[in-house]
């Protein structure tokens, strides 16, 4: 495959906070650490090193048996074994558990750790640097993991289960391989063969990226909790959190942005079977959302110490639960998580956590050979696809017609008339300047309506070409919405097995651009 970039900012597909955070603007670099260059990493791990060794253990006692029953590869296994050492670091990203993996910045995200890692170890060799897929086990929002795009058609899982997704059985999923195309005995498997949705989609990430190394946590561990307690207390009793994101938020207000997210007083999920609900304190007493389940202050704080795993972090203390149970370095996502990460460091700073680097993950399309035929006679320059669809339409005729489309000058000649006629008009009776202007406004739009007709009547003599940049269009916003938010990595991966490998060979995780796949 051949590789193309474009800005970011060209794209016109990124919010203008995401791309002032990529291209350091001052004003927003007091709201994290350091910037994710690779020269940064240096200092990066100078501050991680005093990781707990009492964690790591804890961590590689509980991937190790998350993983029993797997088939590892050697680097995995490396990885592993790994961790327990003073000189080995992560690098992170999270996302939920879309079924068949959802859409294809799934892959990416992946990829960009992956990626990264290596390129860590090629900068820093006298250290270890491990990609971590985080599962987002304990969220229970089923209706954002259900279903899935292949090859431009919808596909839902149907369940009545409830609570956090990564406690689901997975088994009904086996409904829908019926109904898809091609090989999907990968997935079979995962589903048929493994008890939660956790286990299935560490059985299927690990078939995928198991040769490159990548480490799978399922984070929805009582053991890892454990880890986590004095933040669960300090939550519950001092709700200082809300407090600390607020000034983030008010700060950034103030530079016009918009926060993403925002703190309560209480941000824990009580996770207990098929239930995963906010915890509210209501005088002397701790409650459960939507239940019948209340505590005293005696009863939780038990709770805490004794069934720590019944505490699910929100999205605000999801972060810093992630980098006290890691020794990461960096974490990688997508440009709404990268945004509402610069809400939380003053919450770390609290907690006298490390505040990650944060990664924007590679983001790409793929143009397949066909698209691409279509493409190479339009005459359009890549960047030009990411324009408004009728936007495109008329700039490629206006660019192409062999006649003059745009009555500009005209439009100013009439202005420049009337001006006169309105001068004149005014010096014999000033009762005539409304008339006057009235009849200027009247004959531009005149102007603009023959403007449009002809711009009108050339579309319908290029209506093939038209097509053509159509289809192209769609290959890459399908449904108006960008490839790698909507399409399936199957697309690819069925008619070319090599497609994951390709993208890591093509991808540069320090490079952040909008990266183009083409034939």
């Amino acid at each position: 495959m051949q590789l193309h970039k474009i800005a970011l900012a060209d794209t016109h597909s990124f919010s203008s906070f995401f791309i002032d955070y990529i291209t350091q603007k001052e004003s927003l670099k007091k709201y994290y650490h350091r910037f994710p260059s690779l020269e940064n990493f240096e200092s990066q791990i100078e501050d991680r090193k005093n990781f707990p060794a009492t964690n790591r253990q804890t961590l590689h006692r509980v991937l190790t048996q998350q993983y029993q029953g797997l088939k590892t590869s050697v680097r995995v296994e490396a990885n592993l074994q790994s961790l327990t050492d003073q000189k080995t670091f992560t690098v992170t990203t999270g996302h939920q558990l879309n079924i068949f993996t959802g859409p294809l910045y799934f892959i990416y995200k992946i990829i960009t750790v992956i990626n990264a890692c290596k390129a860590l170890k090629e900068k820093y060799p006298d250290y270890n640097f491990v990609p971590v897929y985080w599962m987002a086990s304990e969220d229970h929002d089923y209706d954002e993991i259900k279903s899935f795009r292949l090859y431009g058609k919808k596909y839902t899982w149907v369940t009545n289960q409830t609570g956090a997704v990564g406690r689901f059985d997975p088994k009904s999923i086996t409904n829908l391989l019926n109904e898809l195309p091609g090989d999907t005995s990968l997935f079979k498997t995962a589903y048929t063969k493994h008890n939660t949705l956790a286990n299935a989609t560490r059985y299927y990430v690990n078939e995928l990226f198991g040769q490159e190394g990548l480490i799978v946590i399922d984070a929805d561990n009582h053991d890892l909790k454990s880890l986590f307690t004095r933040v669960i207390q300090q939550d519950l009793f001092e709700n200082k959190t809300k407090t600390l994101v607020e000034e983030k938020n008010h700060g950034l207000e103030e530079l016009g942005y918009h926060p993403q997210v925002f703190a309560r007083e209480i941000n824990f999920f009580y996770l207990d079977k098929n239930v995963r609900q906010r915890i509210e304190r209501k005088d002397d007493h701790f409650t459960v959302v939507d239940t019948d389940l209340s505590f005293t202050k005696e009863e939780i704080e038990k709770l805490i110490v004794n069934e720590p795993e019944k505490f699910s972090p929100n999205v605000i203390l999801r972060p810093l639960y992630q980098e006290t149970i890691l020794p990461n370095l960096a974490y990688v996502g997508g440009p709404a998580e990268a945004v509402y990460w610069l809400q939380l460091k003053g919450v770390f700073d609290h907690f006298n956590t490390p505040f990650p680097m944060l990664m924007p993950r590679n983001f790409a399309a793929v143009m397949d050979e066909p698209t691409k035929k279509k493409f190479d006679k339009t005459g359009l320059d890549l960047k030009d696809l990411f324009e408004e669809k009728n936007y495109l339409f008329n700039h490629w005729v206006t660019k192409n017609s062999a006649a003059n489309l745009s009555l500009g000058k005209e439009i100013q000649a009439a202005e420049a008339l009337f001006k006169k006629v309105k001068e004149n008009a005014g010096q014999i009776d000033p009762t005539l300047l409304k008339h006057v202007d009235a009849k200027t406004t009247q004959m531009i739009q005149s102007l603009e309506v023959i403007e449009r007709k002809m711009l009108r009547a050339e579309k319908r003599k290029h209506a093939e070409k038209l097509k053509q940049i159509e289809a192209v269009k769609d290959t890459l916003f399908p449904n108006q919405s960008p490839q790698e938010r909507s399409e399936n990595f199957l697309n690819f991966y069925q008619s070319d097995p090599q497609f994951i490998l390709k993208l890591i060979e093509g991808f540069d995780p320090f490079d952040y651009r909008f990266h183009i796949f083409t034939p």
